[in-house]
């Protein structure tokens, strides 16, 4: 593949090499990456896809690409997206390999951020070239999404004679690529789910809240509040840690868990677990007074000991 990974906005016009496109699982993720590649001049030929969702994804966001099985799908592209969950993932791999759907010199792209290239091994013995190209973006499984790869880090895996052909695609879909190692990948995954996927939990749960206690349009409210507690934590980290635990305030802790005890004794669980890993790090950066963190941390060590509270019932 002849691309420069100059960081430059690059026009189809100027890279002659230009690659037909095929996706393996028309979820959200697939179809926006095939999109965002025919932006910059690939040719998308094929995709597969089981649910009604996803035909009407591949629709809507590929008109007029054929919807075909997934070993037709690699017998028709030269770059291979297969954008199938982390767990059908080996499987699929293996499968297509002893099947001989897999041509040598083939670009095979997962979007998994749990694996690395090592996945594809059995695909690389087949001759292809295996890469790892995982967007760190949420989807939505629209037009929007092209739109929002603009910028988008992508966790990029791949053997190191494939590394500037890895980040030349992600630069061509608009992305920056971050080289993540082989055995670094697990550790990578989990801190985007603990950051991303947890967060929409709480903010669902801080929502369903403020709607208990009558507050009429909880997003409006919540909207300012977190953009601006996000902005802090990106651009200061520990030290924007505010409110009653990062202050020692171990009153208004116990008030809040009894309140969620009363109203929403689902939350409590999660509540003192962040108190308490919230805590650990506002002592540890000198943010929480050691005098003060001594009955914050009775509060909490009471909340988990006590009958039903968070750990009741759990295997140890």
């Amino acid at each position: 593949m002849n691309a420069s990974v100059s960081k430059e906005p690059l026009d189809a016009r100027d890279r002659p090499a230009r690659l037909t496109v095929g996706v393996v699982g028309a979820g959200r993720v697939g179809p926006a990456l095939a999109a965002s590649l025919q932006l910059a001049g690939h040719r998308p030929v094929a995709v597969s896809g089981v649910s009604d969702a996803s035909r009407r994804r591949a629709a809507a966001l590929l008109p007029d690409v054929p919807l075909v099985e997934p070993a037709e799908v690699l017998a028709r592209a030269d770059l291979v997206l297969l954008t199938v969950p982390d767990d059908v993932l080996p499987t699929l791999v293996e499968g297509l390999a002893e099947t001989g759907a897999v041509r040598p010199g083939q670009l095979l792209v997962h979007t998994s951020g749990r694996y690395g290239a090592r996945v594809l091994d059995p695909a690389l013995r087949a001759g292809a070239l295996p890469l790892a190209l995982h967007p760190a973006m949420t989807f939505t499984g629209t037009a929007v999404d092209v739109q929002r790869l603009a910028g988008c880090s992508f966790g990029v895996t791949a053997p190191e004679e494939l590394r500037l052909a890895a980040e030349a695609l992600v630069i061509e879909m608009g992305g920056e690529p971050e080289w993540i190692a082989e055995e670094s990948r697990p550790l990578y995954h989990a801190a985007l789910a603990l950051g991303a996927n947890h967060l929409v939990t709480l903010v669902a749960q801080s929502m369903e809240l403020l709607a208990k206690a009558g507050v009429s349009a909880p997003d409006r409210m919540l909207g300012p509040l977190l953009g601006a507690a996000l902005d802090n934590a990106l651009r200061s980290g520990d030290a924007a840690l505010t409110g009653p635990v990062a202050r020692g305030d171990a009153g208004t802790v116990a008030a809040h868990i009894g309140e969620l005890r009363a109203h929403a004794p689902q939350a409590v669980a999660g509540y003192v677990a962040m108190a308490r890993t919230t805590a650990d790090r506002a002592l540890a950066h000198g943010l929480l007074k050691a005098e003060l963190a001594e009955d914050l941390l009775g509060v909490l060590a009471d909340q988990e000991s006590r009958p039903g509270g968070p750990g009741a019932g759990e295997s140890r």
